[in-house]
């Protein structure tokens, strides 16, 4: 990878680009409202008790100002994806790999349509992080990322950039399944997401303290299991019970979606709880509380 392109530069975006340029990477961030306080001041991530400071950062205004690249990292949320028709054609060169980072279902099969399917390639993320400052990102919990092809087994390109991230100190691996890794995500997102909107304004350990919370996120966890067998990926029940104690060490984090709903921004209810949602009924699986909260959601956003 000789050059990387972030569009999307939020916490996720920020936190997995920063890292891979604090590494040597040749990476360039698309910025909008932190465009000058980055070009001045750098990156700075808060990981583990340690201030990582990227200082040189090369931040841009806009996509023509990058140029092709051989990969493009996509952290922009779901609900932006139209904005992606303008913002990717000058960074796309004959051989350019297209990696979305983003939540939920659709997000391949809209590149794949637009940009063909050989580019596209899937994340995984894995981490707990909130954006404190303009150029400020700070990294609570976890931090692994899952890569994998879209509709392809693992490829040479595959690995080289699994190892990329590995080289940045960053817990990466191979997903061989996209779309499974995509369903062991939901099983976090769909409750946790979810009720800290829907309980209006939970963090994870509000959910975690509350019984009632607690037991709903689980059945929750459920519902998707069912879904996702239903649509051939083998996920066990012991994976979802692993989600909710190892969700005890986030504390009281709040979840991307909850922060985008307390500031007004759209809220990627399709993404995360409509599409699977869809796909669920339609494979058979009785999903009576997801529907709930869906519902909730559509309504609490819109507003």
């Amino acid at each position: 990878m000789k050059k990387i392109a972030v569009i999307g530069s939020g916490a996720v975006g920020c936190y997995y680009g920063g890292m891979l340029a604090r590494m040597g990477q040749d990476v360039h961030f698309l910025m909008r409202s932190d465009l000058e306080a980055v070009r001045a001041n750098g990156l700075t991530i808060q990981t583990g008790g340690e201030r990582l400071k990227i200082p040189h950062v090369k931040a841009h205004a806009s996509t023509k100002e990058i140029g092709h690249c051989d990969l493009v990292i996509i952290s922009l949320k779901a609900t932006g994806n139209q904005a992606l028709e303008a913002l990717l054609p000058p960074l796309i060169g004959p051989d350019t790999a297209l990696l979305t980072l983003q939540n939920g279902l659709g997000n391949e099969e809209f590149l794949c349509k637009r940009w063909g399917a050989a580019r596209v390639m899937g994340a995984l993320c894995f981490v707990c992080l909130n954006r404190t400052a303009p150029g400020v990102i700070e990294h609570f919990d976890q931090g692994s990322i899952s890569i994998g092809e879209f509709q392809r087994p693992s490829q040479a390109r595959t690995r080289s950039i699994v190892e990329a991230f590995k080289s940045a100190g960053i817990d990466a691996n191979v997903a061989e399944n996209l779309l499974t890794e995509r369903w062991r995500k939901l099983l976090w997102n769909i409750p946790f997401n979810g009720l800290s909107i829907a309980a209006q304004g939970a963090t994870v350990s509000d959910v975690l303290a509350d019984e009632g919370l607690r037991n709903l996120a689980r059945h929750l966890m459920d519902e998707v299991l069912d879904a996702a067998r239903r649509l051939g990926h083998d996920i066990r029940d012991e994976f979802a019970d692993y989600q909710i104690t190892r969700s005890a060490t986030m504390g009281p984090y709040k979840p991307s979606s909850m922060i985008d709903w307390e500031l007004g921004r759209p809220v990627e209810v399709e993404a995360i709880w409509g599409e699977p949602w869809r796909q669920g009924v339609a494979a058979g699986a009785g999903m009576g509380r997801l529907e709930t909260v869906y519902r909730l959601l559509q309504r609490l956003t819109a507003r």
